[in-house]
């Protein structure tokens, strides 16, 4: 049985690499907050906004619980999950955490290319941004140092970097 939970920042590479991953060795791939879309009929941006940061992290906390139930599967969390309630214990119990880990730079400029999709950087000029990472990078990291594993999530830019990735990965995470 293989359960591999993917943390990091929002950008990281957590489902670019995951779903590539899940692939690569024949496993299911979930992406948590897709899960929770598909469960609720609604966005994560609309649960957000019409249930208040609390009531989303406790909807978060139960469908973690659910899919950290599965097997044979890799889960792509969301980038505040690890941080709140027992999350990052409960991650460690069930399966293999792999933090990936992405320089302010790269993830300065994935944001910045896919702003418009993220509402808690939709708003925000370049250097608001490069601020927001750096001021919620620190605040998260005690959280994501205590996954199992770190893996740098620099490269994933195309597909020869993402493939390039999964290999390095299998080797230092799986084999390592």
């Amino acid at each position: 049985m293989t359960r591999i939970l993917l943390i990091g920042f929002m950008a990281a590479g957590k489902t670019t690499l995951g779903r590539a991953l899940a692939k690569e060795l024949g496993l299911q791939f979930i992406d948590l907050d897709h899960y929770i879309e598909c469960r609720y009929r609604s966005t994560v941006s609309q649960l957000f906004a019409e249930r208040g940061e609390e009531a989303f992290r406790q909807i978060e906390r139960n469908m973690l619980h659910e899919v950290g139930e599965f097997e044979d599967v890799v889960i792509s969390t969301g980038g505040g999950t690890p941080c709140f309630f027992d999350n990052i214990d409960y991650m460690n119990r069930q399966g293999t955490t792999v933090f990936l880990e992405a320089s302010v730079d790269v993830l300065h400029t994935r944001l910045t290319i896919a702003r418009a999709q993220r509402p808690l950087v939709a708003g925000k000029s370049d250097e608001e941004l490069r601020t927001y990472i750096g001021e919620m990078l620190s605040r998260r990291l005690p959280y994501y140092s205590r996954a199992t594993h770190t893996f740098c999530a620099d490269h994933l830019e195309d597909i020869r970097q993402v493939d390039e990735s999964v290999e390095r990965f299998k080797k230092e995470i799986l084999l390592g």
